[in-house]
């Protein structure tokens, strides 16, 4: 006998089985984040107080006490790692860091990745340090899968594959990164190439493909009016450098350089007037910076700020 079944059985039958099976499992609960519970705030708060006195054992201790009870609990996450770190357990941080970052809706995570970028590069500078060029590599690259834009691990991953001996790949590195980031420090290292090289147009290029990039960048402006000074191409530094005194008239960097300019071309009138604005503007000629996150000044680049203590949050100063 020819047995015909409808042929929407299966599918009904599966429907209710899943059903039956929610119905007896229930709903996945999501981890507790003991965010309002007086036991998770006492303990957190005892940790807190045991990490502020140098007991780190007591304090990582007690963090995962909290773990253990509320799995999603930020701050306990957050003090865990940091105490881990100052005890020299690089790798409990960084786990406990990935953690964290999992547990954390999207619009949050992205000052999380920038500590993990900021650990992986630290044990990457650590490696470089010790000689160990390839494990280097690998924390940079780690540190920048983490936070792609990542100005500190992008040049120092250059640093690290020129440290092992292979500067084609530091240069494709710096140039990769500088396509998408042009930053005055990856720049720099790329000048420092092209200039061993003996290829000045390369520089220029360089300067002016960053420039068209980043328009509103006059510190990569200034770079490139350098660039020309330094080749000897006064009549384009000068232009550049006459362009960029409009936009920011009290800028020593600008002047220093016009006055450098008119002093080569033997305007000795001019370049003494560029110098004493220079002078009396500031003594350091350095493009300065400012923190992204805090607004406090730099007099250059760096790769954390001196106030926040940040990573890489310092940005060219736009007036």
């Amino acid at each position: 006998m020819n047995l015909r079944l409808p042929p929407d059985l299966f599918r009904d039958l599966g429907r209710r089985l899943l059903g039956l099976v929610g119905g007896l499992v229930g709903p996945a609960q999501p981890p507790a984040t003991g965010a309002d519970d007086p036991e998770a705030a006492d303990a957190v708060r005892r940790a807190g107080d045991a990490q502020a006195a140098g007991r780190l054992d007591e304090a990582r201790t007690l963090y995962r006490y909290v773990l253990q009870r509320w799995p999603a609990h930020a701050d306990a996450h957050r003090g865990l790692r940091d105490a881990a770190w100052t005890a020299g357990d690089a790798g409990e941080a960084i786990a406990v860091q990935q953690r964290l970052v999992s547990l954390l809706p999207a619009s949050e995570r992205a000052l999380e990745h920038a500590w993990l970028a900021a650990a992986h590069h630290e044990l990457g500078r650590r490696a470089l340090a010790a000689g160990d060029a390839d494990r280097a590599v690998g924390e940079f690259r780690a540190a920048l899968r983490a936070d792609g834009t990542f100005v500190p691990a992008l040049v120092a991953l250059g640093d690290a594959h020129e440290a092992a001996g292979d500067r084609r790949e530091a240069v494709r590195t710096w140039e990769r990164a500088a396509e998408a980031h042009p930053a005055l420090p990856l720049l720099a290292r790329l000048e420092h190439v092209f200039h061993q090289e003996g290829r000045p147009s390369r520089m220029i290029a360089l300067y002016q493909g960053a420039s068209e990039r980043a328009p509103d960048n006059l510190a990569l402006a200034a770079a490139l009016g350098r660039v020309y000074f330094e080749l000897e191409m006064l009549d384009e530094a000068a232009e550049v450098f006459e362009k960029l005194e409009v936009r920011v008239p009290d800028s020593p960097t600008v002047h220093a350089y016009l006055a450098a300019v008119f002093e080569r071309r033997g305007d000795t009138r001019q370049s003494l007037d560029e110098y004493r604005r220079a002078l009396r503007l500031a003594h350091a000629f350095e493009w300065p910076h400012e923190c992204a996150a805090c607004g406090a000044p730099a007099p250059t680049w760096r790769e954390r700020c001196p106030r926040c203590d940040r990573w890489n949050v310092l940005r060219p100063a736009s007036r």
